[in-house]
């Protein structure tokens, strides 16, 4: 059955592809919407044959459009592999050549004054468009929740439960769902944004943030607006190195709970573990690279890493 609405000719092994990855307990919605892109590509060109030039030609077309993050490549190269085990020995597997090598980004720092100046102007945003009421609760979701901008877009209005004061963020990177909780203030901000997006939209809307079109909102538009809304509030930016983007709320989440966990004579070693799990990281590895970013701990780096040896095999978040 074709759950997914595929068109092309490689609809039906999209499909058991997709039915196979979900029984081995991989449902992330971003495999299935690229596939879905490659899918859309195909009819549109015609394409029946899933041969290298269907297959990179697709490539080179999402390439045109992608940022820094190509791990979309991935799922291309492994439905070829499916399909050369499942009997089409002629089916092509993009070569490593496409693979795009990894660049960390360092993130900007924010400063409280920055922080603030900000808000500030999110309130007054001046724009023809649902980011005039919604752009405060974004932004706000990220600083004080510390979610990657993908989950903000992603999210439902199913997903939010302001009775109840939490949000529910679903198969995430690495189908790593979780319920984070919300303070009353951040609650407050959110019924007031679903508050206007219904009376615009009615209450049949599926995205809590909407584009104005009602659909969900995209990653440029995102970016956007966070740039107009730096720009607005007449903070400065940096000359040379990184430029602020909406992913440094994350960055500012982790470091300020891991600094106030220290101001106030916690075992940041001990807290590590509930932080990874409150952000959705895979590993307690990728919460260690937010202890670097922060310059106040760059001396406890070393001591904080040993004594973690002991602990982490107990905690069980994989």
């Amino acid at each position: 059955m074709n759950r997914y609405s595929f068109a092309s000719m490689f609809a039906p092994e999209l499909s058991q592809y997709l039915a196979f990855k979900e029984d081995m307990g991989f449902y992330g919605n971003s495999r299935i919407w690229y596939l879905k892109r490659f899918d859309a590509y195909c009819v549109e060109h015609d394409l029946r044959v899933f041969d290298r030039d269907t297959v990179e030609g697709w490539v080179a077309a999402q390439l045109e459009r992608s940022g820094r993050y190509r791990s979309w490549m991935s799922y291309i190269r492994d439905f070829g592999r499916w399909l050369v085990v499942h009997g089409n020995k002629n089916a092509y597997v993009l070569t490593d050549q496409w693979k795009a090598p990894f660049v960390p980004a360092h993130p900007y720092l924010m400063t409280s004054h920055e922080i603030e100046a900000f808000f500030s102007a999110a309130v007054q945003l001046d724009v023809r468009s649902p980011w005039q009421w919604q752009a405060l609760a974004f932004f706000t979701l990220m600083h004080s929740c510390g979610i990657r901008t993908g989950e903000g877009r992603a999210l439902l209005t199913e997903h939010v439960d302001l009775d109840e004061g939490h949000i529910d963020i679903c198969w995430s990177k690495g189908n790593r769902s979780r319920r984070l909780p919300l303070t009353d203030e951040v609650t407050g901000v959110l019924r007031t944004c679903n508050q206007l997006s219904t009376k615009r939209f009615g209450p049949s809307r599926q995205s809590f943030f909407v584009s104005a079109a009602g659909s969900q909102v995209t990653s440029a538009a995102v970016g956007k607006v966070f740039n107009r809304i730096w720009d607005q509030a007449g903070i400065q930016r940096p000359t040379k190195g990184q430029q602020p983007r909406p992913y440094d709320f994350r960055h500012h989440f982790a470091y300020a709970n891991i600094e106030r966990w220290m101001t106030k004579g916690k075992d940041v070693t001990a807290m590590l573990p509930y932080l990874s799990r409150y952000m959705g990281h895979g590993t307690i590895d990728s919460t260690y690279y937010y202890i670097h970013t922060s310059p106040d701990f760059m001396d406890t780096y070393a001591q904080i890493t040993q004594k973690s040896e002991l602990l982490l095999p107990e905690v069980g978040f994989e």
